[in-house]
């Protein structure tokens, strides 16, 4: 339901969600490539507290996690940020260490209305990218 003018609005629902990723996307254009929607914000927007990516095998190279902005359903991406995921073996003795992009309560990620969150990585690598929000 639309805001009211001249009211706080505080975030209503928690939300969350994950995406796998498996192919690499190396075109950093408004076009790119292999990306996957991991958040579409509410009809009043969203707060975004919450965004890693967690390697599912070993990593052999750094790889470039990729989060990109869509205000147009996803016709247009826009680079916004971005991690790298550092080389690791995960196994019995060894965490699938996870990659934080920092968003928190006291540094959310604020989304306008509608908008969407893309994701993608730079090597083709086995990754769960994992996002905790809120919708206005």
């Amino acid at each position: 339901m639309p805001g009211t003018a001249n009211s706080i609005i505080t975030p209503q629902t928690p939300k969350s969600a994950a995406v796998g990723l498996t192919t690499a996307n190396t075109t950093f254009t408004t076009s790119p490539t292999n990306t996957a929607l991991l958040v579409t914000a509410g009809v009043n927007g969203a707060r975004v507290t919450r965004l890693w990516a967690v390697p599912l095998e070993q990593i052999n190279t750094a790889n470039n996690i990729q989060l990109y902005r869509s205000y147009d359903s996803g016709t247009t991406k826009y680079l916004a940020d971005s991690k790298l995921m550092a080389t690791i073996t995960p196994g019995a003795a060894v965490a699938n260490t996870p990659t934080d992009f920092g968003y928190s309560d006291d540094n959310p990620l604020i989304l306008v209305a509608n908008e969407r969150l893309y994701v993608a990585e730079g090597q083709p690598e086995a990754v769960n990218v994992i996002a905790e929000w809120a919708d206005y």
